[in-house]
């Protein structure tokens, strides 16, 4: 029986999970229980990120600096430092690390910084961002939107200030960190093994206006020469297709788990059963023998570009 975790929970047997926790059986109800264990995740973030700041204004005080002064040596105003420390604001890894020599915490602050990293993804996400670290190979299909790991900063803005509900600006600029952050990626040691399909129409729609798109092409075109990166474009002529399900993305992590994920309207679910992520990973290798080759994918971008 297929068992999709969802947002946290396993349409299945209750069992242990992908990180270790309990999920539990589909019944009538799940809705309610899927958004009780959203708001108790939601809960223990909001909870690391008071804590987080309580030790960065006794770090502060401890070294004799007020808001301002700690702002302006580490690049930020006083009241973003004073949301920082009320838990209101989810801190960036580079600020924490900055902060952590000013303030001669000897390793305090970033010893939270994972925690508080994973605090900047929304609650169903936070599994999927968490194996994706872990990822020796990962291969993503897109069809609505440039995948997250090629998105420049204007795009990734563009893309959340169009969420409906809208989103509130700060957790807009909050969101936009935590997806550029998930770039590191690329500069991991040793080098994963990443590919991408995107659909012709996603590379075609100007999302945030043409000059965003110019530069997210541009940013295509340079990712898609990198030896471990292969980028190939679907096009919207081909009369076969294997991924009319929508988007997924096919995870191996180093200790030879193949997990695949996917999410559609907040619904994200990640797969362990091994015969629900093997048909995933025929539908893949479908798409990618019907897709452009990755030469001639970077040739159509740079033509798209071109027209931009």
């Amino acid at each position: 029986m297929t068992r999709p975790v969802r947002g946290g929970l396993v349409a299945s047997a209750t069992r242990r999970g992908v990180f270790g926790g309990e999920y539990v059986r589909e019944v009538p109800g799940v809705e309610e229980q899927r958004q009780q264990v959203d708001g108790q995740e939601q809960e223990a973030s909001a909870g690391i990120l008071h804590v987080f700041g309580r030790q960065l204004k006794l770090c502060r005080e401890r070294a004799g600096l007020d808001r301002a002064e700690l702002g302006s040596r580490a690049g930020y105003s006083a009241s973003t430092i004073a949301s920082f420390e009320q838990g209101r604001r989810i801190p960036p890894p580079k600020f924490i690390d900055r902060a952590d020599e000013l303030l001669d915490a000897g390793g305090l602050l970033k010893a939270g910084k994972e925690e508080v990293a994973r605090a900047q993804y929304p609650a169903f996400f936070r599994d999927a961002a968490r194996l994706e670290t872990q990822a020796v190979v990962l291969h993503v299909y897109a069809n609505q939107a440039v995948p997250g790991l090629l998105q420049t900063e204007d795009y990734a803005r563009a893309v959340f200030m169009m969420r409906r509900p809208l989103l509130d600006p700060e957790t807009v600029e909050e969101r936009v960190v935590a997806r550029l952050a998930r770039q590191e990626i690329f500069g991991r040691t040793p080098m994963p093994v990443i590919s991408f399909v995107i659909e012709e129409s996603v590379l075609r729609r100007p999302l945030g206006g043409s000059g965003v798109m110019r530069g997210q092409l541009e940013q295509i075109l340079l990712h898609g020469q990198r030896r471990n990166v292969e980028i190939q474009v679907m096009p919207t002529k081909r009369e076969q297709h294997a991924g009319l399900g929508g988007p997924f993305t096919l995870i191996e992590t180093g200790e030879g788990r193949r997990i695949a994920y996917a999410e559609v309207h907040r619904d994200s679910r990640l797969y362990t059963e091994r015969k629900v992520v093997r048909e995933l990973e025929e539908q893949y290798g479908i798409l990618r023998a019907v897709a452009l080759s990755p030469c001639e994918s970077l040739a159509f971008t740079e033509k798209l570009l071109g027209e931009t």
